[in-house]
């Protein structure tokens, strides 16, 4: 490694997904300068991969934006064959490191919506049960659509020179731990809350 007194080498022994990740991490939080300090370069991020690594149990890709994301049309030839090479039509805004906004393209074919779920695992009952409010508008007809969400409290910390969001916005954003268009709350996974230790009581009067 060459190293030198006064270097620090970082080793990480895992998977090639798990040690990229890991790696990726502590570069970020010990030898990224802080943002603010410039100068100022702004990046466009495209084609990122529609699947990012594997789960580690059942083996079934994951999604690298959302489920929802388009696939790119040149690569749905490989959907079955090689589904991790295949692009999606995502696209990222960044400054200095830092991601200022994100969007995409979102399927609007009922097809090829549930094809991705079921690469990704996702039956049509727990698809229907998680995403009813996003799947629903397919019956009508819903338009080839997209969107770009920009962070503008990203950008006000950077020029703040604050290194947290949480310095320049409120926080809770909401009062209510509830979302009526996505009918957030909902139960959550027996499986997941298992591995988390965790129980839902009955409700008390």
């Amino acid at each position: 490694m060459s190293a030198e007194t006064g270097d620090l080498i970082l080793i990480i022994a895992d998977q090639w997904d798990t040690t990229c990740e890991v790696l990726g991490m502590l570069r970020n939080e010990i030898a990224r300068p802080p943002v603010h300090e410039g100068p100022y370069r702004y990046v466009w991020v495209i084609e990122f991969p529609l699947f990012v690594g594997r789960n580690k149990e059942t083996g079934q890709p994951k999604s690298g934006h959302h489920p929802f994301t388009m696939p790119h049309p040149d690569d749905l030839d490989k959907f079955e064959t090689d589904p991790m090479s295949v692009r999606s039509i995502a696209y990222d805004l960044v400054l200095n490191g830092w991601e200022l906004g994100s969007g995409s393209i979102r399927i609007h074919e009922p097809e090829l919506q549930r094809k991705v779920f079921t690469a990704l695992g996702i039956s049509d009952e727990e698809a229907e049960k998680k995403f009813g409010f996003f799947l629903n508008p397919f019956e009508y007809g819903a338009p080839p659509h997209g969107g770009f969400a920009f962070g503008l409290d990203r950008l006000v910390a950077i020029l703040a020179g604050e290194e947290n969001i949480r310095e320049v916005i409120a926080f809770p954003k909401t009062q209510s731990g509830s979302d009526p268009m996505t009918n957030s709350p909902i139960p959550g996974d027996p499986k997941a809350m298992t591995e988390l230790g965790l129980k839902v009581l009955p409700p008390t009067d």
